[in-house]
């Protein structure tokens, strides 16, 4: 998400409900593996559903059904006025939802698709998302922030296993390059749109933002669809049982689920146990990818996603963002 939730004694959840603080430790936890568990499960459930679903067409049905649910949870919990954002809140959601899932989910989902040795494996894709930390750290750099000494040895770090994990070795890539470089590019929009998120006037409600962010990243991802031909392919007739629930669990166990889960964490629990979300997700993936699908676990992708963690585990950790930071929605 893109705005700070109010940090008032009781909280508002994306149905209108009053939420009391303190919770119990077991409650965090349950809320946390939510996080861990199901946004680590998505690299795989997109990996599956364009398996016979085209990608892009994939990720707007995805975002534009997330987008309906969450719009009439609100409208109906809150009233007619539950959506009502002024002209700038809605520019700067529309913007932060193209950043976020037509350029970061929307080429993720394209490095994923594609015939055997040209699609980027899911626990890879992951791992290389979660260079995200990182590329924001050098984000806040270029605007002249002064990121802490080790903030820095930690995107070093991280860097360095990004190159460890695609670099060629002997003779053959870990993964394949042009899906790699696919995957770094949704990144780094992923990566601008939350940056930008915190420095321009979002709405005040960060689920009617999530709404208003998933509408606009549908339709630009509809409008690529159309671009690339994807929509004289799709025949629903021949899409999977498979691929569609695939397709359903993106939207209820990714975008809708975890997402309430991660804006709940943040009123109730340390950012700094929230984030470490970031470092393992990649783990869940790439555990996911091997035991369903037998995607393969080189010594290559072991060693490069490992220091790939390590370095997000140190900026995380040194960095210990301010309690309350909004999340981005469509985590994958």
């Amino acid at each position: 998400m893109s705005s700070t939730p109010p940090r008032a004694t009781r909280t508002a959840d994306p149905a209108g409900l009053s939420v009391a603080t303190g919770p119990g430790p077991a409650l965090v936890w349950t809320a946390l593996v939510l996080v861990y568990v199901l946004w680590g499960s998505t690299y795989l459930g997109i990996r599956i559903a364009v398996e016979t679903l085209p990608p892009l067409v994939s990720a707007a049905l995805r975002f534009a059904a997330a987008a309906a649910v969450l719009a009439l949870v609100l409208r109906l919990r809150g009233g007619p006025g539950a959506l009502r954002v002024d002209r700038r809140q809605l520019g700067s959601a529309a913007l932060v939802g193209v950043l976020l899932l037509a350029g970061g989910n929307g080429l993720v989902v394209l490095a994923e698709s594609g015939p055997p040795g040209t699609a980027v494996p899911s626990g890879i894709a992951a791992l290389l998302v979660a260079t995200v930390p990182l590329l924001v750290v050098l984000l806040r750099t270029v605007t002249g922030d002064r990121p802490r000494f080790w903030t820095f040895a930690g995107v070093t770090l991280g860097f360095l296993g990004l190159v460890l994990l695609v670099v060629p070795t002997d003779g053959s890539g870990a993964v394949p390059l042009a899906g790699a470089l696919t995957v770094v590019a949704g990144a780094v929009s992923w990566s601008v749109g939350s940056f930008l998120s915190g420095r321009i006037r979002m709405p005040a409600n960060p689920f009617v933002a999530t709404v208003y962010e998933m509408l606009a990243g549908a339709a630009v991802l509809a409008v690529l669809a159309v671009c690339r031909g994807e929509l004289r392919e799709f025949h629903p007739a021949q899409v999977s049982t498979r691929s569609w629930l695939a397709l359903a669990y993106l939207m209820v166990a990714g975008s809708l689920v975890a997402f309430t889960a991660y804006v709940w964490l943040l009123q109730h629990a340390p950012i700094s146990l929230v984030a470490t979300y970031a470092y393992v997700n990649p783990a869940v993936a790439v555990a996911l990818g091997a035991l369903l699908v037998a995607e393969p676990i080189t010594t290559q992708v072991l060693l490069g996603g490992a220091v790939i963690v390590a370095g997000v585990a140190l900026v995380v950790t040194t960095e210990r963002p301010r309690r309350g930071t909004a999340p981005d929605p469509a985590r994958r």
